[in-house]
């Protein structure tokens, strides 16, 4: 990773306790899930990079407490960790249990925004490189629930507010796509072709090409699509990707967020060569909930399982004339003879 600049980080939460609804109370009592607790833990995995909610960094009245901003920045300082996003949380309180920046009701839906705009400014005063929402709140249960023309405008209009804000202090913002789940209907941003779509409306009206998507390796999986396919996608339609989720889960399932190298590792590696052949020099983040592993090993696994596949897509596309005149011929047998001494 080292030796080719691969940018690799991991979420504050991958390095705490998790809880579900079989266990409420989490899987590791014994674990402290203190913010100070969770650095040290993933600096302990080998990780140079570190994500966070700007939830941290809030009191109980959604306002910035700077006394948390300065103690996190210590903490980063002391284990030598590089913070690389903020991601918003707008789905666990629950005030947005209908709904954050597509609440119906306009009071909510102003909350919602201001916290967003707040999120921001924290991912400037930590040192972030950009933010990112996740609308795991937006979305719909039932058909006839929403109005999608209606909601789908709010969403956008959101954006462009927090778009602006992000590209006047020197970031970059993009939004994570998911299928369903915490909604059982749909998201508002179901898939990530929808979130590019998005993205160049918005950055049409903010007049660059600021916003982006954050991609979750595991949620492209729930709606089966090759991720690999889905950069060159986002790369037609002329959208950056600001972040990487890595992670692993089935096909068609829920966000099952198990560790990264475990699942279809051929479907991996061409996304890996994708992202190398498409041109991301941003960072691959570790989103996983290892409910049943001690965290730093679950986090140190993910590492190496990734740097591995990823070895192996440098070495494919270290042979990509090879592959490009096997792709040529239509034959998937001449392209499977190329890449399966490397792979397998």
């Amino acid at each position: 990773m080292r030796c080719y600049e691969i940018n690799f980080a991991a979420g504050h939460w991958c390095a705490g306790d998790f809880l579900d609804r079989f266990a409420t109370t989490g899987y590791n009592p014994d674990i402290d899930s203190g913010i100070i607790s969770q650095i040290k833990r993933i600096a302990e995995a080998g990780i140079k990079g570190i994500e966070f909610h700007e939830a941290i960094f809030i009191d109980e009245n959604f306002k910035m407490d700077d006394g948390r901003i300065a103690l996190v920045k210590s903490a980063l300082k002391r284990y030598n960790l590089m913070p690389t996003n903020m991601n918003t949380n707008l789905f666990t309180h629950p005030r947005w249990k209908l709904g954050g920046i597509t609440n119906v009701n306009k009071s909510i839906r102003e909350d919602a925004i201001a916290i967003a705009l707040q999120g921001v400014e924290i991912a400037k005063e930590l040192g972030c490189s950009s933010v990112a929402l996740w609308p795991g709140s937006d979305g719909w249960d039932y058909n006839f629930e929403v109005n999608y023309g209606k909601i789908i405008d709010s969403f956008i209009e959101g954006c462009i507010r927090i778009n602006k804000k992000a590209k006047s202090l020197g970031l970059k913002f993009g939004i994570e796509a998911k299928l369903h789940e915490p909604r059982e209907g749909n998201m508002v941003i179901p898939t990530t072709h929808l979130a590019a779509m998005v993205a160049r409306e918005v950055n049409e009206e903010c007049g660059s090409k600021n916003m982006g998507v954050a991609i979750d390796y595991g949620h492209e999986q729930m709606y089966a699509v090759d991720p690999g396919f889905t950069l060159y996608a986002v790369q037609r339609l002329g959208v950056p990707v600001v972040n990487f989720h890595l992670n692993n889960a089935k096909l068609h399932s829920n966000d099952e967020d198990r560790v990264a190298g475990t699942g279809d590792n051929w479907r991996l590696a061409d996304f890996c060569y994708a992202a190398i052949d498409t041109g991301y020099d941003g960072w691959f983040g570790e989103d996983q909930f290892t409910y049943r592993l001690d965290p730093v090993k679950a986090m140190s696994l993910s590492r190496e399982l990734f740097a591995n596949v990823m070895k192996k897509a440098l070495l494919i596309y270290a042979e990509k004339d090879k592959l490009e005149k096997a792709r040529a011929t239509g034959d998937a047998a001449k392209v499977i003879d190329v890449v399966k001494k490397i792979l397998i």
